[in-house]
Parts: C-alpha cells; sequence; structure tokens
C-alpha cells in the first residue's frame, strides 16, 4: 500500500509533464484562438455614438468594393489599446480602411479623454457599455480587432494589440487580396 501512495504521484506527475509538453513543443500558436465568425456575416447591432451624432451599426461595415472595414474594440482603462493606438491611427490613414472604433465597457468621459490625450483616428465609434455587442462577436478582451469585407463578412480577427509585425504579415497581405480595384 506505501508503494501505491508513492508511485500513484509519480506516474500522475509524468503524465501531466508529458501533456504539457506536448502542447508547448506542437507549434501551435497560443494566441490562434479560432473564431466561429470568420467568413460569416457580422452579427447585427446599433451602437450610440460616443460623441453624439449617428452611432455605429454592422450597417456601417457595407460599402465600396475597394475598401474594408476594420472594427477595434478598445476601452481606455485597457493599456494595450493605449501600445497599439499608433498602429491603429498608421492603419485609419490608409484609403482602403474605413476605421470604425467600439468603445467597450467603458465610461464616456474616460474615452473622450483617452482620445483627446491620443487622437481619434475613427470615423465612428460607437459605446459597448454592458458588453452585449462584444458578447455577440465573441470579445474575449480588449483590443480586438476584426477585418470585415465590403459585403459585412468577417474576415480575420486579431486577438490582442495590433503590432507592426501583425500589420505586415497578416494584415496588410489580407487587405490587399479583399479589395479589388475602382471600377
Amino acid at each position: 500500500m506505501k508503494r501505491l501512495t508513492v508511485l500513484l504521484p509519480l506516474c500522475l506527475s509524468l503524465i501531466l509533464i508529458g501533456v504539457f509538453a506536448s502542447v508547448l513543443m506542437s507549434g501551435r500558436n497560443a494566441q490562434d484562438i479560432p473564431s466561429a465568425l470568420l467568413d460569416r456575416p457580422a452579427p447585427i447591432f446599433t451602437a450610440p455614438s460616443l460623441s453624439g451624432g449617428t452611432g455605429l451599426s454592422s450597417e456601417d461595415f457595407k460599402g465600396p468594393a475597394n475598401q474594408v472595414t476594420l472594427l477595434n474594440i478598445w476601452a481606455s482603462w485597457c493599456a494595450p489599446c493605449r501600445a497599439e493606438h499608433p498602429y491603429i491611427t498608421q492603419l485609419g490613414r490608409d484609403p482602403s480602411i474605413r476605421l470604425v472604433g467600439l468603445n467597450y465597457k467603458d465610461k464616456p468621459e474616460a474615452a473622450e479623454k483617452f482620445l483627446t490625450a491620443l487622437g481619434n483616428p475613427y470615423e465612428k465609434i460607437g459605446m459597448d457599455n454592458e458588453g452585449r455587442i462584444g458578447i455577440d462577436y465573441g470579445v474575449y478582451g480588449v483590443p480586438e480587432t476584426y477585418i470585415i469585407d465590403h459585403m459585412g463578412t468577417i474576415r480575420y480577427k486579431v486577438i490582442g494589440p495590433v503590432t507592426p509585425e501583425v500589420i505586415k504579415k497578416e494584415l496588410t497581405p489580407l487587405i490587399r487580396s479583399l479589395i479589388s480595384p475602382a471600377k
């Protein structure tokens, strides 16, 4: 019986070490979380505007064939959102990208202060104070960014901050493949 009490925890530990090692050595990127929304129409929503005027809705994603929509979900309390902001701003300068934001579970005053300090690159900003829109989009946490084609179909999701590497390796090639020359 004493032998069993010594060997059982040892065997369980070895099994767990084997499972963890196989996952770590699999080469799978832990950041790659599949989205059930890819290649599907963006969930329908209407969000009130951050600073008055017309709000943001899923209808805003539809547009000319030579443009995609980049939906950036962010919050003023989110440190990675602050870090990615210059790169989001850079993407917003590209005429083939319509940049819209969804402020997530934030206070309007705090969001306005964030944008006053860092600049407002968004064409439109909607407010998701209670996180209901985020639930429909499968938001794990902020920031998250979606590439939506001109028909309103979600084509890509970035979980975490947009970085120069993400722009170069993932977003730019995808955006170029999605836009068509103007006719």
